[in-house]
């Protein structure tokens, strides 16, 4: 199945995972590596934010990614900014159970998301923005074949620190050329 690995599924949000969400975009444990403003939000707000911009969006497309031995959901990962025109888009991942962080969910998310753009969206480039000093993202994007594409100078602030966005980008060609090669 398309949306399936061996340990995850993603299915597409509803408004019925806004509460689950509103949980995961509060903490800010999970948010210090993804959100910028870093901001407490009321559940109104996160109802809002999902039924207009994220489910409301025909330029945007976002899953739960359920981890299928207990069918928990962990985390959220979205497609945003589709210019379907110049068959481009942006996306974003959040691990929003922190228990599952570095253990291969991430990856296997985005895997089945990559699918889905280059496959059978047909997509022709997949760009993410990811923090600085986050490593481990950095490290699970260059694995998954995106090449820095630039840096926003520090334009994040935390805990008294600058730090660059990273701008990276992945072509079709390069991705269908990395699955040939991991065959």
């Amino acid at each position: 199945m398309l949306f399936e690995s061996s340990r995850v599924k993603l299915r597409k949000m509803t408004i019925e995972d806004a509460d689950l969400y509103h949980t995961w975009r509060n903490d800010m444990e999970v948010m210090h590596s993804t959100n910028p403003s870093l901001d407490v939000y009321l559940i109104e707000e996160t109802r809002e934010f999902v039924d207009k911009v994220i489910l409301g969006s025909p330029f945007a497309k976002s899953y739960i990614m359920i981890e299928k031995g207990d069918k928990r959901p962990i985390g959220i990962i979205s497609l945003i900014n589709i210019d379907y025109k110049n068959r481009n888009a942006e996306c974003i991942i959040d691990i929003g159970e922190k228990e599952y962080w570095g253990k291969g969910y991430g990856s296997e998310g985005l895997k089945l998301l990559l699918n889905y753009v280059f496959y059978e969206m047909n997509l022709h480039r997949v760009s993410l923005k990811v923090f600085s000093f986050n490593d481990r993202a950095i490290h699970l994007y260059t694995k998954m074949g995106f090449k820095q594409e630039g840096n926003s100078r520090q334009s994040l602030f935390r805990e008294g620190e600058w730090y660059d966005i990273i701008h990276m980008g992945l072509l079709q060609n390069e991705y269908f050329d990395q699955q040939k090669r991991n065959a």
